[in-house]
């Protein structure tokens, strides 16, 4: 694609924050894996109002237009006050890039990106991260040539090598897992299932409580942050953001797919399981719900148009890790999953570097749908 001249400047009016939150929808028109988001979910998460992200985050919007005013690319510079705390690293973020192919609006935005976050005293970029990585995040690399599941992200193809070539390298790779129901041993799984019940007598496993949503929700946030702290790349949830989470979540949870497992009376460790609406959502066109979209949401829901679930979410806690308890909620995933009418499960995302989950999805036949990456350069 020949260079196109372009200017980019910060987003500064009500009217440049719905051109950045369109453009979105309108590059990937005629896109048959593309599924929209709806635009209410995409406005509230860049809003300072109500993403309690911004408690302790700051957010700089781009966008990018060529000589006539079009709009050819946007990005947002993220400032993730919880990373720094942590890590103390100097590392900024950068995420919801979406561009033309050319290198001159890539490169344009990736530089007014940079110098937003060279202002801030950060020495370095990673992405994206729309906006943190407890949100949707990751560049799709591989799996192309069919629809994401819900709440992971989905990009065009030659975005990778755009960022290659301004000189980042790819930092962390990411998998996503996908078993279907006619390639799963259960009876080898209920073997090694029983072998864990053995061992542990006094293992209960219980449905969420919807009655007590919020509180079940607080242990999940618990096992959660005390599970994947020593991830690469983990960063805890404030109580405000994971009660944002699960509020938006609650919307489509099926209690009966969401387990915590006590032993001797504490709560070890916990799953969700949620159906994968994107089946629904794809046929929401751009993303409005209105007039016609919910209707549509709706009727595709209810009348078998959801088929598949994703699992987003399961922690035990680090002192029993090794003890197949994972193993354990999947198991039941499974089971309860088919008899409720869904086929398969997308488990995402997988780190690269998280051999024992790698070696547990691979145990259990389920295989890598689509492999996501977050990329570096030092500013």
């Amino acid at each position: 694609m020949p260079a196109t001249p372009v200017t980019v400047r910060p987003v500064a009016s009500g009217r440049d924050h719905r051109r950045f939150i369109n453009f979105g929808y309108s590059l990937y028109d005629g896109d048959q894996y593309f599924v929209p988001p709806l635009r209410m979910d995409q406005a509230k998460v860049l809003n300072p109002k109500k993403n309690p992200f911004f408690e302790h985050g700051e957010i700089g919007l781009f966008l990018a237009k060529d000589a006539g005013g079009k709009v050819v690319g946007r990005i947002a510079a993220i400032r993730n006050g919880m990373h720094l705390k942590k890590y103390d690293d100097n590392v900024g973020f950068f995420g919801f890039l979406e561009t033309v192919d050319d290198e001159t609006v890539a490169d344009a935005l990736l530089d007014a990106a940079a110098g937003w976050l060279r202002e801030r005293g950060l020495t370095a970029m990673r992405g994206p991260a729309n906006p943190s990585l407890n949100d949707t995040s990751g560049l799709l690399v591989e799996g192309f040539d069919r629809e994401p599941s819900i709440l992971m992200a989905y990009n065009k193809p030659y975005y990778e090598a755009h960022l290659l070539r301004h000189g980042f390298e790819r930092r962390m790779t990411m998998f996503a897992y996908y078993v279907h129901k006619k390639y799963v041993n259960v009876a080898k799984m209920e073997r090694g299932a029983e072998i864990v019940r053995h061992r542990n007598p006094n293992l209960k496993l219980r449905t969420m409580n919807m009655d007590r949503f919020m509180e079940d929700a607080m242990i999940a946030m618990d096992i959660y942050n005390d599970a994947w702290s020593e991830n690469w790349g983990h960063v805890s949830m404030t109580t405000h953001e994971f009660e944002h989470l699960a509020k938006d979540l609650k919307q489509i949870i099926e209690p009966d797919l969401v387990y915590f497992l006590e032993l001797d009376g504490e709560t070890v460790a916990f799953s969700v399981t949620i159906p994968n609406m994107n089946l629904a959502l794809k046929h929401v066109k751009n993303g409005r719900l209105l007039p016609m979209g919910l209707p549509k949401l709706l009727a595709r829901a209810k009348f078998g148009g959801v088929y598949e679930t994703r699992m987003p979410l399961m922690g035990v806690r680090k002192a029993y890790h090794g003890r197949g308890f994972d193993a354990l909620m999947v198991l039941e995933t499974i089971k309860r999953g088919t008899a409720a009418g869904y086929d398969s499960c997308e488990m995402s995302w997988v780190l690269e570097s998280n051999t024992r989950l790698v070696n547990a999805m691979e145990n259990i036949g389920a295989v890598v749908d689509k492999t996501y990456a977050l990329f570096e350069k030092a500013l």
